[in-house]
């Protein structure tokens, strides 16, 4: 029987034999190789912790009295919330100790590495200026407290919040290595904490102190265009211009600016830190980075760093891919809206998810590098039921690029919400102990494990067989180094069975389900068909080099010389 949606199947085949793998961000490829990235951060999927809304695991660092009795920064619900629902503007107790007491966790899903929010010191008060914080309403920060840790007031401190004694962050990047996960730490470059509209200057807003506690900065409740940078020395770390809200905006062309900020970064990765998430990536211009990059590679060669430009135009990120600007990944958000699209409620067919994939040339340096997610905690969660989340992981684990999974969405928590809504609602330790019993969080550490396990899925170059309807079917194909593995994705995304055949692009030799276990032996010039479950995967394992003269042909094309 022919499945649903399937198109002619050889003139897809032959459109996707063209698809394109372009070099690696920091490693070139070897000639005759098959690789889409050598890249050693490419085998580790990434689980983000927002850290104070992760696992409050030692409730002696709360500071629960921190602020008050008129900006305090514990707890504090976001005004408007409708009946039965819940978010809150301070900090909520999740810590170093919660997330290092749950490495095993997040280890046995499947991950390799934890992306954890900016650990630096943070204004000890809540913030009494810009625009009362409202329910489902971003940007508005009035009331809030810098629990997410994007509010620096040093950058070379850890905030009170998260340590506990025997826990710094060194050591917590040790236990964590021991337990078999990398350290991926968030920094901010381009702004400090809110610096103008309150009432009166408070605490530390708007403030920068050194690693000394020297006060080097000091935007003195200003808004930017009354900043005198030229005569009052207090002033020459930022720019007069304004830009995201009532955040400091750094003027990068001045040398100590440069100085404060690679100093910073050079002190966490002494510390242990493995690769660096960048925030607001595109709010600083193209040669700061390079010369940003350039710093730390100096003193750590081959330095994995990634950036955040909340943007769907693909030429705006790919711009600080290249190497020119740094060879910075970045977070790939226009695969997170087709992702959306296709797993959400409007569901999309997965024609949608080829345009975002660029195979076949486009404006990234090497998109195998870019970092795939579906949501994260500046936008809603994705909007889908259990097999939604399931399908997403599915595809997300098998497809180019490096996975990333906000915390709770292993579970579906908070599905659907916006931040100042629940999407960054405490996870707490009683659902890290349930998740085990949830399905989609059953279906993604099988899938995620797979990959971990499998070099093709984490390196290999993606030649597309099918993206149509419910169904998508494409190759995996890694020949380098003596390694040869390919691996056949199969994706039912459809409520039925569906059945799948490949004829002209068919290897023979034996092939084993990674997934089921069984194996077979494919005859020359016999097709490959198999029968996927409703909502499931398979995913087919070659352990030698392609000899298929069109299956060779395809991956061959699909290597940019």
């Amino acid at each position: 029987m022919r499945p649903r949606h399937l198109p002619t199947l050889f003139a897809g085949l032959l459109a996707a034999s063209s698809a394109a793998a372009q070099q690696p961000v920091s490693a070139s490829t070897p000639p005759g190789s098959f690789v889409g990235t050598t890249e050693p951060m490419a085998a580790h999927a990434v689980y983000f912790v927002m850290t104070d809304r992760f696992v409050n695991g030692d409730p002696s660092n709360d500071h629960r009295e921190q602020g008050l009795p008129d900006h305090g920064t514990w707890g504090g619900p976001v005004p408007g919330a409708p009946p039965g629902k819940e978010d809150f503007v301070g900090y909520l107790g999740g810590d170093f100790r919660g997330l290092l007491d749950n490495a095993g966790y997040i280890r046995d899903m499947g991950f390799g590495a934890v992306w954890l929010t900016p650990i630096v010191e943070q204004p000890d008060e809540a913030f009494s200026g810009g625009t009362p914080a409202a329910w489902a309403k971003m940007f508005t920060d009035g009331g809030k407290s810098g629990y997410h840790g994007y509010w620096s007031t040093n950058f070379y401190e850890i905030d009170e919040h998260l340590p506990s004694d025997g826990l710094d962050f060194r050591a917590l990047t040790a236990g964590l290595r021991a337990r078999g996960l990398k350290t991926v730490l968030d920094v901010v470059a381009n702004h400090g904490s809110p610096s103008f509209s309150a009432p009166t200057q408070r605490d530390a807003f708007g403030k920068l102190f050194n690693e000394a506690g020297e006060l080097v900065a000091d935007h003195q409740n200003l808004p930017p265009r009354r900043l005198k940078p030229s005569t009052n020395p207090l002033h020459a770390f930022f720019r007069t211009e304004p830009d995201i809200v009532e955040l400091s905006n750094f003027d990068e062309t001045n040398p100590a600016v440069i100085d404060y900020l690679v100093g910073s970064s050079l002190k966490w990765l002494g510390q242990g830190a493995d690769a660096l998430r960048l925030d607001t990536i595109k709010h600083m211009p193209l040669p700061f980075w390079k010369t940003y990059a350039d710093r730390l590679r100096a003193e750590h060669p081959g330095l994995f760093m990634f950036g955040e430009a909340f943007t769907y135009e693909p030429d705006v990120l790919g711009a600080f891919t290249q190497p020119e600007n740094g060879e910075i990944s970045v977070l790939d958000f226009p695969l997170q809206k087709a992702m959306g699209e296709v797993f959400g409620k409007r569901d999309a067919g997965y024609e949608a998810i080829v345009p975002a994939l660029f195979l076949d040339g486009g404006p990234y340096a090497n998109p195998y590098v870019l970092m795939t997610f579906y949501d994260n905690h500046d936008m809603p969660r994705l909007d889908a039921d259990d097999a939604g989340f399931i399908n997403a992981n599915n595809l997300l684990f098998t497809v180019r690029g490096i996975p990333v999974v906000y915390q709770g969405s292993e579970v579906g928590f908070m599905r659907g919400t916006a931040e100042h809504a629940g999407n960054r609602n405490y996870f707490g330790q009683a659902r890290v102990d349930a998740a085990s019993s949830n399905p989609i969080h059953a279906a993604l550490k099988r899938i995620a494990t797979l990959r971990a396990n499998t070099p093709a899925l984490q390196r290999g170059l993606q030649v597309n067989v099918e993206f149509q309807g419910d169904r998508a079917a494409f190759y995996r194909v890694l020949e380098q180094d003596g390694v040869a593995q390919t691996a056949l994705v199969l994706l039912n995304k459809g409520d039925r069975a569906a059945r799948f055949r490949i004829d002209e692009l068919a290897q023979p030799g034996r092939w084993r389900e990674a997934l089921g276990g069984g194996t077979r032996v494919l005859a020359a010039g016999e097709a490959f068909e198999a029968e996927v479950p409703a909502n499931g995967v398979q995913v087919h394992l070659f352990e030698q080099p392609i000899t298929a003269p069109a299956l060779r042909a395809a991956v061959e094309a699909a290597v940019r010389p």
